[in-house]
């Protein structure tokens, strides 16, 4: 994907074959691989997920990513039980202006723990002999990584977010939450909230699927509510 991305004639050529055919790279999203795994043995569940993709990138920014000027792959780790806990406040008495978001990244130990572990057994991974003699170098973190404070110190330089965030109005009884079981809005009547905002916990996976699932319950509720006070 990396030659594809640095050559005019081939991205011509990919486009050409999605709008004609809808085939090609870019019929894909780009993951052709995935794994979920535990950063610590004694979890009852896996907290960590890795994507594989036949691409890497010189850098990234608001306007996208520039792709190495020559062939690679990228094998990322997502730790999808984040301790660290952000915040969403209303910064200005203008409803159209944006709130103030606070993400609070890497705040704990444990999840620089857990993204820690999911790095070592990513680089696992690329050596074992089914895929090491595709691997010329590793970029990132680098041979040269391999103290927890050296992969501690490059996750802060590196890592970023999937921007799957949860749970800002969160289900559950009244008091610290926001909306009850039928997503209404605690207080206020004839408003829900219908998204992955109303999540009570970071769900281990994908938020999607689940974001789906809550829309397709909550247009049932609606029509029952809607129903019984016809």
């Amino acid at each position: 994907m990396n030659e594809l991305a640095n050559s005019l004639p081939r991205r011509a050529l990919a486009f050409a074959q999605y709008v004609l055919f809808r085939g090609g790279p870019l019929s894909a999203n780009g993951v052709l691989a995935g794994a979920f795994a535990r950063s610590d043995p004694r979890l009852e569940r896996p907290d960590l997920q890795f994507n594989f993709t036949p691409w890497s990138y010189a850098s990234r920014d608001a306007r996208g990513a520039v792709a190495h000027p020559f062939p690679g792959f990228s094998l990322s780790a997502v730790h999808l039980r984040p301790d660290s806990r952000g915040t969403v406040r209303i910064k200005s008495p203008d409803p159209l202006a944006p709130p103030a978001i606070r993400f609070n990244f890497l705040e704990t130990q444990s999840d620089l723990l857990a993204l820690t572990a999911g790095m070592r057994l990513a680089r696992k991974f690329t050596r074992q002999p089914s895929l090491a003699p595709y691997v010329a170098e590793e970029l990132i973190p680098g041979p040269s990584i391999n103290t927890d404070a050296e992969f501690e110190a490059n996750i802060r330089l590196n890592a970023n977010s999937n921007l799957h965030p949860v749970g800002t109005c969160r289900m559950g009884p009244e008091g610290d939450t926001v909306v009850d079981p039928r997503l209404r809005v605690h207080g206020v009547g004839r408003l829900r909230v219908v998204d992955a905002a109303i999540m009570p916990t970071v769900p281990a996976g994908n938020t999607n699927a689940p974001t789906i699932m809550i829309a397709e319950k909550a247009a049932d509720m609606i029509l029952a509510d809607a129903g019984s006070t016809a």
